[in-house]
């Protein structure tokens, strides 16, 4: 399925197909919202232009965001948690996780 998502980093909402916790563009944390597919793109320029303003604002965006908790009972989610002393959000550790991985990669091939 196709979910809406809000990137705070990059400014900008992306159409993902599942329930996505890391930006495609730059590896931030995503926000997922809860406006359909189907209702945004039925939006005019101009209140798409405005619902991406309301996103960019953290009070109005908390309101917009979905909480889809069925990450929390998978392996990898238990895994992650065991190791956040911080008790940082898992959008946060993933980024960081992600940003981590691709700078070893990227150093292992120079």
């Amino acid at each position: 399925m196709m979910y809406m998502h809000y990137c705070k980093h990059c400014q900008h909402i992306f159409m993902l197909n599942g329930h996505k916790l890391i930006c495609p563009k730059c590896t931030g944390p995503l926000a997922e919202l809860q406006i359909s597919y189907l209702d945004y793109v039925d939006l005019s320029p101009a209140q798409r232009e405005s619902f991406k303003e309301a996103c960019a604002d953290e009070e109005k965006l908390h309101q917009l965001k979905a909480s889809y908790r069925m990450y929390k009972y998978s392996k990898w989610y238990k895994e992650l948690q065991s190791h956040n002393t911080d008790n940082l959000p898992v959008t946060t550790l993933l980024a960081d996780s992600v940003k981590h991985t691709t700078y070893n990669i990227q150093k292992s091939h120079t």
